[in-house]
Order: structure tokens, then C-alpha cells, then sequence
């Protein structure tokens, strides 16, 4: 598969989808999506017809709000149809703005509230390696969301009980809710801080899906130590309109935006070659 085509394409859908509900997580769904293309399409040991099997990889997105990106994912992947896409937060939906593993086929974890998916993370890598698994578990946590004290007590449990197969991604995007990150609480170096808390650690290009793909087979390789990949991204990624955008984390588009929407939804057309 050709990974960054793949991206392309999970950008187009994931633009698709939330301009079809009208509003909802731009910023922070667009800046995992080469980060998903390479779980999706060079790591991760999933498929549709064994999404329940115990031995599986698994993935947590800890960062929710991003649930349109991983919907957009599963989607490409065969988890579900395009009717099912554009569902999308709409009444009585199986695909909430959140993700939901009771109603979203591929879905390994519910998150949402900030700080508590990358403890479910833990407690999956924890749980796997009693049972002396071999699979790995995943899981992205925002650099905003790292505000929660919970998820550092989550990685001290986490380098205390030797979790090497744990790989927390941090996408590290320099905004949160409120503003940017180090305005609204500097989180100072993330590389040193994981390695303080007992993690392998280093910085790679979030955009550049061949270094995510070296980043996670190097992970992968670490014994006696779980791994946090922090990947340098921008809010927003990959689409001009809303890098640019300085409150980008939830958008309810003006009638300009609407229209940049529907130019940049052109564009990642033409890329992927997909008739609308």
C-alpha cells in the first residue's frame, strides 16, 4: 500500500465527513492522519474479519475528539460503508463525535474524557502481558491532553511494569482548546519528560509518513521499555485553510470557511483521483 496516498485518502474523507455534519474537530483530526495511515496501512496486526480476536493489535486513541480521523480510517479499511461515514454524529447514530467501542466496528477503547484513554491503554498492555501475548497495544494522546495528571501517573505505572509493548504517540500540534499549548501550560521538552518517567523517546516529523513507519519498527525493537514516539505536527495539517487558522480545534465554519472547506475537499479529489 502506498502509504501517503493512503493518508491523502483519509484526509479527503475525514474533510468529507465532518463538512457533511457542518462543523466539528478539524484541527486536531487532521493532524494524526499520516500517523493512522501508517498504523493502518504498515503496523498494525488488524483486520475487519478479526476485530474481536483477543490477539490482535490494539489501538486507543486518547485524543477522542480526533474520532473523525480513525472513522475515516476504519472506513478505507472495510470496518464499515460510506453510509455509515456520514453518520457522523447525527441523532441515533453508531458513530458518535467520540469514539465508542460498544458502536463503531474497529473501535478497541471509548475515550473522550482527556487523560483516561491512555490509562485504558496501560491497563490493555498491562492485561496482554500477564497473559504473556505477544501483540502490541497503541495509543495517541494530544499534547494538550497531556495537561492531565492521569496520564502521567499512567506512564510511571507503565515503565514500572516493563510495558515494552506498549507505543504511545504524542501529537504534539502546539494547540489545545484554549490556545497553544506553551500559553496555556508549557509542557516544556515531551522527549525529556518520557525519558524522565522511565520511556524511549524521541522526536520524528508527524508529516512524514516514512519516518513515522522507521519510528514504529524502531519501537518495536525496544526490550524492557515502553516507547513514546513524539510526533512534530501542525494543527490543522495538510490542509492550508485550517494550518492557518489560529481557533482551529473546533469549528463551526463561517460562509468563507465553507467555501475553503469545499476548495480544500477539491483538491484532495484530485489527489486521490476520486470522482464526486
Amino acid at each position: 500500500m502506498d502509504t501517503q496516498k493512503f493518508a491523502d485518502q483519509i484526509r479527503y474523507y475525514t474533510m468529507r465527513e465532518l463538512d457533511n455534519l457542518g462543523f466539528g474537530h478539524f484541527g486536531g483530526s487532521l493532524s494524526i492522519v499520516e500517523t493512522l495511515a501508517v498504523l493502518y496501512g504498515k503496523v498494525l496486526n488488524v483486520s475487519p474479519e478479526r476485530k474481536d480476536d483477543p490477539d490482535r493489535d490494539y489501538f486507543v486513541l486518547s485524543k477522542g475528539h480526533a474520532g473523525p480521523a480513525l472513522y475515516a480510517t476504519l472506513f478505507l479499511k472495510g470496518y464499515f460503508d460510506e453510509a455509515f461515514l456520514f453518520s457522523l454524529n447525527q441523532n441515533g447514530t453508531n458513530l458518535p463525535s467520540h469514539p465508542d467501542r460498544i458502536k463503531t466496528p474497529g473501535v478497541d477503547m471509548t475515550t473522550g474524557s482527556l487523560g483516561q484513554g491512555i490509562s485504558a491503554a496501560t491497563g490493555i498492555a498491562k492485561g496482554n502481558q500477564l497473559l504473556g501475548k505477544s501483540n502490541y497495544t497503541y495509543a495517541i494522546v494530544g499534547d494538550g491532553e497531556l495537561n492531565e495528571g492521569q496520564c502521567w501517573e499512567a506512564f510511571q505505572f507503565a515503565a514500572h511494569q516493563k510495558l515494552d509493548h506498549l507505543i504511545v504517540l504524542v501529537d504534539d500540534n502546539k494547540k489545545q482548546l484554549d490556545g497553544y499549548t506553551t500559553d496555556i501550560c508549557d509542557p516544556f521538552d515531551f522527549v525529556e519528560k518520557m525519558q524522565a518517567f522511565g520511556f524511549n523517546s524521541w522526536r520524528v516529523d508527524g508529516s512524514d509518513v516514512d519516518a513515522i513507519e522507521v519510528a514504529l519498527n524502531q519501537a518495536k525493537q525496544m526490550i524492557g521499555k515502553p516507547t513514546a514516539i513524539v510526533l512534530d505536527t501542525v494543527k490543522g495539517q495538510g490542509v492550508p485553510y485550517f494550518e492557518a487558522l489560529v481557533d482551529n480545534h473546533h469549528v463551526r465554519p463561517d460562509e468563507a470557511g465553507k467555501i475553503a472547506i469545499k476548495e480544500a475537499i477539491d483538491v484532495l479529489a484530485e489527489k486521490i483521483e476520486v470522482n464526486q
